[in-house]
């Protein structure tokens, strides 16, 4: 997972980075912003929406997803992360068991700061050992 100074513009950074404007963070001020891809090719965006009642906030990836779900899509490709830090932020755990209920292991997350740096990595690198509906089953 090297971070890099990207010589080409990722096609999920501008969305990420336009809808991080929109973020709600009077308390941490802390602005992310997210986009994923789904299968369809459409892209969702998300932001951070903070409450002043922690934990009841809602993630950037969060978000996105439920943008996605709500439009009727349920599998998502790709998804891009960034906020405004030294270096690139990896999501919380739960949003890393969002992404894996909606994304498969291979699924590419781009991590980035708004200075550019970027990281590549994967669902799978992100949350290995996943819990997943087959932990569900009985023999």
């Amino acid at each position: 997972m090297p971070a890099s100074d990207p010589a080409n513009s990722h096609p999920l950074r501008a969305p990420a980075a336009a809808v991080r404007e929109n973020a709600h963070a009077p308390y941490s001020n802390f602005k992310v912003g997210a986009a994923i891809r789904a299968k369809s090719g459409t892209v969702y965006v998300g932001c951070n929406v903070e409450n002043v009642a922690y934990p009841e906030g809602t993630c950037a990836e969060a978000g996105a997803i439920a943008a996605m779900v709500a439009a009727g899509e349920t599998e998502l490709l790709e998804a891009y992360v960034i906020a405004d830090c030294p270096s690139p932020v990896p999501p919380c755990g739960g949003c890393r068991q969002k992404l894996k209920e909606f994304g498969a292991t291979g699924v590419e997350v781009t991590l980035a700061t708004t200075d550019g740096v970027e990281m590549k990595t994967t669902i799978g690198d992100l949350l290995p050992g996943a819990f997943d509906a087959g932990h569900m089953e009985r023999s």
